[in-house]
């Protein structure tokens, strides 16, 4: 006798709906939704997917642990929706998370991106842990959005004291892809380039879909810096990096996290090499046990190597998760105060929020290629 049939029988017995045990309903498992936005399509395709991975591995995670929160098993389920990094279908793509009943989302990846979406997210009364790095997202005054990354300030800020204290640059070029992360990195470089005594020679503007830079670094050669700073993607990156190696510029190309991952050395090449520095929230992985345990299971399951935000997927989830469980409840309106004053140990580091719901501690990782492939320099 199936479910509908039983209630129907019990009903002409006279046993109502109310007075009925648990089991008849699958009462005491609940699904609890969260959402993942991330560019999954065109030319961040590949951090993208890696994004989506570490979520998932969280999840999975969780739901092997039989968590029982407000008194039910929960059971996570990740719906993942492709952003494109476009702000406009991150739009779209947060209204139908909405629709959909999720409690929080993990994301977007992009600032651009997050920018208009977390208002979506927040007016909905959903928490965002976003993972983009422009300053502005979590300074809107919204309670329901956490950064669970360092932001540009970092990111941009530490590569601008090691060009100047490491590597001694004097003079440098500084181009960005006039999207929101590429102009707040570019940004946060400036202030802490000049900070230290690093001259700006000049700023150049491109954009995220560009492949030709040849009329930006020639003019640029003309001005010889001892390096330049892009903010931007892999995805442009890569190319630059080729074309100054063809117009036999050989300086440093510095940047964010956007350039340092394996994607920028497989689109560059051997132009990609120890002359290219970015920098990546969090500690080195490969020093740190937990990060090596990630590694090697991320990598027995996908058959590929992490790229550098899985991690903070993954992390996200189990902050968010952690949230839940210490108010006991996966209503987004208990669980957000006390997302806010969690203290939880991740494996990209330490989480715990400001009063702008940013990291109070967010080690930055400064990276250099060897053999197109980014390696630990040094954390700060």
């Amino acid at each position: 006798m199936n479910k509908i049939s039983f209630q129907l029988a019990l009903a002409g017995f006279g046993v109502t709906a109310a007075l009925m045990p648990a089991w008849c309903f699958g009462a005491g498992e609940q699904i609890v939704k969260i959402g993942l936005t991330s560019p999954l399509s065109g030319a961040q395709a590949a951090i993208g997917k890696d994004n989506q991975n570490g979520a998932q591995m969280a999840i999975d995670q969780l739901n092997q642990q039989g968590l029982v929160i407000g008194g039910s098993k929960i059971k996570f389920q990740l719906l993942n929706e492709d952003d494109q990094a476009d702000p406009k279908i991150g739009v779209q793509v947060a209204q139908k998370l909405v629709d959909e009943g999720v409690k929080a989302v993990i994301g977007p990846y992009n600032s651009g991106v997050a920018m208009p979406a977390s208002k979506v997210y927040n007016d909905a009364q959903i928490v965002l842990a976003v993972i983009a790095s422009n300053p502005k997202i979590t300074t809107q005054g919204y309670p329901y959005v956490f950064r669970v990354t360092p932001s540009d300030n970092a990111l941009g800020g530490t590569m601008g004291i090691y060009a100047a204290k490491e590597i001694a640059l004097k003079r440098v070029a500084v181009i960005d892809d006039r999207s929101a992360y590429g102009v707040g990195v570019a940004d946060e470089f400036i202030k802490k380039a000049k900070a230290n005594g690093i001259e700006i020679i000049g700023r150049d503007y491109t954009n995220d879909k560009a492949t030709d830079f040849n009329a930006i670094i020639t003019s640029i050669k003309s001005k010889k810096p001892d390096g330049i700073f892009y903010g931007g993607m892999y995805s442009q990156g890569s190319g630059m990096k080729r074309q100054m190696k063809q117009l036999g510029m050989n300086v440093y190309l510095m940047g964010g996290d956007g350039i340092c991952n394996a994607e920028m050395g497989k689109l560059g090449g051997d132009a990609v090499d120890e002359k290219v520095l970015c920098t990546v929230g969090g500690i080195i992985l490969d020093q740190n046990p937990l990060g090596k345990d990630f590694s090697a299971r991320y990598e027995k399951r996908f058959q590929l190597k992490p790229l550098m935000y899985s991690i903070s997927f993954y992390d996200g989830v189990m902050v968010v998760a952690e949230a839940m469980k210490k108010a006991d409840s996966v209503d987004p309106k208990k669980f957000a105060p006390a997302m806010a004053t969690v203290s939880y140990k991740g494996i990209a580091g330490s989480y715990e929020f400001d009063q702008n719901r940013d990291l109070k501690n967010s080690p930055v990782t400064v990276y250099h290629f060897t053999k197109s492939v980014p390696v630990p320099v040094k954390t700060y």
